[in-house]
């Protein structure tokens, strides 16, 4: 596919404007990097071949933002079909982050994927109530559940995880 001069300078703009959220949304879902990494590719080619003119950019972000959720299971589902024993598949996280914000991550990772997906949207990406409920195409209220319950989990796991700790 060829695409325009126009093409790709919109393209490009839509890419600075949303990889790096994509990237860290796909990473708190995949906890791979390369996983992660081929999820934001696959969705970028997705988006160059969708013909749906998007009606303003939040209409894009939600699509983007969807789209990666749903690659992201996508993988997970044939990695594991495929699952082996094996030192290739160690769960990876960025190794420029510090201990806590590791352990953070591997604890988010542990979360039922509808309110970890809200909690990344909500406390790393900076989206309010609003916007993750109109992205996640729930209710308002329905949105404020998941965080709810999602934070109840995390602190939950991570009390447990300091007991197991001592």
């Amino acid at each position: 596919m060829i695409l325009s001069r126009d093409k790709r300078n919109d393209l490009a703009a839509v890419y600075d404007r949303y990889a790096d959220m994509l990237y860290r949304l796909a990473l708190s879902h995949t906890q791979s990097k390369e996983d992660a990494e081929d999820a934001v590719q696959d969705v970028f080619t997705k988006y160059i071949t969708v013909s749906t003119k998007f009606s303003d950019m939040e209409q894009e972000r939600a699509f983007l933002i969807r789209a990666t959720v749903n690659r992201c299971h996508d993988l997970m589902r044939r990695k594991k079909i495929r699952e082996h024993d094996s030192l290739d598949d160690i769960t990876e996280i960025p190794s420029d982050e510090n201990e806590e914000a590791k352990d953070i991550m591997k604890t988010l990772a542990q979360l039922p994927e509808k309110y970890k997906t809200a909690i990344v949207l909500h406390y790393l990406e900076g989206f309010s109530v609003e916007e993750i409920s109109g992205m996640l195409g729930i209710s308002l209220s329905g949105a404020k559940m998941r965080l709810s319950r999602g934070r109840e989990l995390l602190k939950n796991l991570i009390t447990d995880e300091e007991k197991s700790d001592v």
